[in-house]
């Protein structure tokens, strides 16, 4: 019997629920000392002097470092490399790292903080995203040009990065269309606000750097804290504990090179720990963003054309993803719907505000919003019913995405129809005090391609250990989705596959948990070590059992002929024999996803040029709005998503459900807000206002299998993409229910009010 598709229990489950786990803030080393970083409290400055003699004869102290002792310049994922570690000769940011010092204590280390003298020559700040490309603005890197890229990209100025499709004739389609519309949309940057800040111990023994940090991705730390200290890959060893979340916020680098520094220049362990205030205002939010789009239409509604124009904040620097996922912007614009002729521009722009990074969903949630809020407006000028309009122009299964991939397996009308069954389209009728209003969306979302690599051991017990890099961050992918792979291929219970803690030194690279993509890609990985292990499981039982391989089968722990049971053997057995006749039973697996087919003449600057393992959703929502308040309460929301093939299934709708939650916060009230000094306002949770239990509607959740044919078993991603349509459709749903349009998120009371004085003004 497989255990795949069953809702085992989470390995880690008993450990986190009692409290005994070891979660990377948790961890210590005898004898470390406490690490703290001086920070930039300007946005835009010349560094005149920075002294630190009276600091370095401090009591306690042992270490201080500076741009000095980090010579190197980095970028997330090598794509730009245009972050050095601490300010070197230029200020660019509030927050931006100056000097670090390990001392014996956190007090004393506070102490040395404040006697360092710092003399600053200020410069204007460029905080506005537009103002930044304005022509005349001033550069926040005037030696842009120098900075070394991955590939060749548009870049100029203050344009970090450009990402362009260009296919069809638009032109042509806009001089022909029955209706042109168009839009411009706001949102804001929102916060991971991980349960866990970020923190890491380092020591530097026998020439290497040993950093234990609650990483999602270990190859990225290994190599960006080596490339930033001057180091080779293979100098540094990245172990990960116990991760208390991370959404995206723990895939870069952020702690571990100054406690590498500190554990160099001190030759003792050196520990170091976010504050709350620290992480809300330096550690790589979602960006903030301005989407405009203009679309043409024929008169029966179908979508002749689409321009696009997307602007993003990088922030101060390119230490997160938002530069190399710029493309996905425009993907996911023409993923979902049939658009022939399309131009899009995906602009990312540097400002002196904290860098940008990856968050559930990159690029993704404010550009769904944007675009079915503009198909609601299309909808009106038509007078099309709102669902009807996306039923007419949704991709199906051949159709081509705005890249030229076909979707072979496009799975949207399925999905789209799927909701239907469960809450049938029909508009709720508002009552007295009380505007209800309802949207449905529909969504194309990427598995994270990127390789991996595992191992399969068989112990002498005859259970199994998985070693691989593979971050478990509370997906259950890692201690649920590959054991139950691994014990499928091997025919054993779940509870005898084990898996090691995540070690650049002992597991094969891996792409990180990001996307979606540990269960797609280290679970393909793992099937393929597991695959080898059973071949040469049976190759020994053959002989054993005076059979063909082909005759024999792994079930509950044996080995036995089929049709035989009474000819069987228990595998300790088979394991034992092989150890002294051919050497222990052992295998490496990899996995790297197929190159799908595209249009590259249509496209300049994208990194992501492709959907791999597209996985196809609807989301409906239905919601109350208070007109006296603008308080908007969601009041049910229904989602139908194709995972492929449903690993565990209850791990599954935890996901989704978490998704969902994280996108109301993100629609109705969260938003990292910067001063007009370009600092960060919202530093503690107090004013950074997270969803509660409170908030969380109720929430009916279809699992669709639709398989991958290479993913293991069949499944694609599935943690990711429930977050990607929440804020588009509960602000269509919001905007139903008030009968006016919604230009900027979040949709606070305020903002609600905003809208319904408008429209009785108008």
């Amino acid at each position: 019997m497989t255990v795949v598709g069953t809702n085992v229990r989470r390995a880690d489950g008993a450990d986190k629920v009692r409290g005994t786990a070891i979660y990377g803030m948790d961890y210590t080393e005898p004898g470390h000392l406490t690490a703290k970083v001086l920070r930039s409290t300007v946005p835009a400055a010349r560094i005149v002097e920075l002294d630190t003699s009276k600091a370095e004869s401090m009591p306690g102290v042992r270490a201080i470092a500076t741009a000095a002792d980090a010579p190197g310049l980095s970028g997330m994922f090598f794509v730009l490399k245009d972050q050095s570690l601490f300010a070197r000769d230029v200020i660019r940011y509030v927050g931006e790292p100056l000097a670090a010092i390990a001392a014996d204590t956190a007090e004393q280390a506070d102490a040395a903080l404040a006697a360092i003298d710092v003399v600053l020559d200020p410069l204007e700040p460029v905080l506005d995203v537009e103002l930044s490309l304005a022509e005349g603005t001033r550069l926040i890197h005037p030696e842009w040009e120098s900075y070394e890229t991955a590939v060749p990209g548009p870049r100029d100025g203050n344009l970090a990065w450009e990402a362009r499709i260009d296919r069809g004739d638009a032109d042509a389609a806009f001089a022909d269309a029955h209706l042109i519309v168009e839009d411009e949309f706001r949102t804001q940057r929102q916060h991971q606000t991980s349960i866990e800040p970020h923190a890491a111990v380092a020591r530097y023994e026998h020439g290497r750097y040993v950093v234990h940090t609650p990483t999602q991705f270990p190859f990225n730390v290994r190599g960006r804290v080596a490339e930033l200290l001057g180091a080779r890959t293979s100098d540094v060893r990245v172990i990960v504990p116990t991760i208390g979340g991370g959404f995206g916020g723990k895939l870069d680098m952020m702690l571990e090179p100054f406690a590498c520094i500190l554990a160099r220049k001190t030759g003792k362990p050196v520990r170091i720990v976010n504050t709350r205030s620290e992480e809300q205002a330096t550690c790589g939010p979602r960006e903030n963003a301005i989407v405009r789009l203009r679309t043409a239409v024929a008169a029966d509604g179908t979508i002749l054309a689409q321009e696009g124009r997307i602007i993003a904040d990088n922030g101060a620097n390119s230490s997160g993803e938002t530069i190399a996922c710029s493309n996905v912007a425009s993907l996911v614009l023409g993923g979902t719907y049939r658009i022939p002729n399309a131009r899009y521009v995906s602009q990312v722009a540097y400002t002196n505000t904290p860098p940008t990074a990856a968050f559930r969903g990159v690029n993704a949630p404010y550009c769904v919003y944007a675009q079915e809020m503009h198909f609601d407006h299309i909808a009106r000028e038509l007078d099309i019913d709102r669902r009807e309009l996306r039923m007419r122009n949704l991709i199906r299964a051949g159709d081509e995405m705005v890249n030229g991939q076909v979707l072979e397996d496009a799975f949207l009308e399925e999905a789209m129809t799927t909701v239907e069954r469960m809450r049938p389209w029909a508009r709720p009728k508002s009552e007295k005090g009380t505007l209800r209003g309802i949207a449905v969306v529909p969504l194309t979302w990427i598995t994270n391609p990127g390789p991996s690599g595992a191992s399969v051991k068989m112990e002498e017990d005859g259970t199994a250990t998985i070693t691989c890099a593979a971050a478990e961050i509370g997906t259950g992918a890692v201690a649920t989705g590959i054991r139950q792979i691994v014990a499928d291929q091997l025919g054993l219970r779940f509870d005898d596959v084990q898996v090691s803690t995540a070690d650049t030194d002992t597991g094969g690279y891996d792409h990180g948990a990001q996307g979606s993509r540990t269960t797609f890609g280290m679970g393909n990985a793992a099937q393929d070590a597991a695959l080898k292990v059973r071949d040469q499981i049976l190759d020994v039982a053959a002989g054993m059992l005076e059979a063909s391989t082909t005759d024999l089968e792994l079930v509950d722990g044996s080995v036995r002929v089929l049709g035989a049971p009474d000819k069987q053997l228990p595998l300790p057995a088979v394991v034992a024999t092989a150890m002294f006749s051919q050497g222990p039973i052992v295998a490496s697996g990899a996995f790297a996803a197929p190159p799908i087919p595209f249009d590259s003449g249509c496209m300049a600057g994208a990194l992501f040029t492709s959907f791999t393992a597209a996985t196809y959703h609807a989301h409906l929502a239905e919601v109350e709005v208070d007109p006296d308040t603008g308080k908007v309460t969601v009041s049910r929301y229904v989602v139908a998503q194709d995972v492929g093939r449903a690993i565990n299934p209850q791990m599954i709708e935890g996901q989704i459900q978490g998704g969902v939650v994280q996108g109301v916060g993100y629609t109705l009230f969260e938003n990292l807000r910067i001063g007009e000094n370009g600092d960060v306002l919202d530093t503690g949770l107090e004013t950074y206002r997270l969803p509660t239990a409170n908030d969380a509607p109720p929430i009916d959740i279809a699992v669709l299998e639709n398989p991958c044919p290479y993913g293991p078993l069949g499944a694609k991603g599935a943690a990711e993409p429930s977050i990607v349509p929440v804020a588009a459709v509960i602000a269509c749903a919001v905007a139903d229910a008030i009968d006016a349009p919604l230009k900027e998120l979040p949709l606070t009371p305020f903002a609600v009010l905003r809208a319904l004085n408008d429209k009785r003004a108008g």
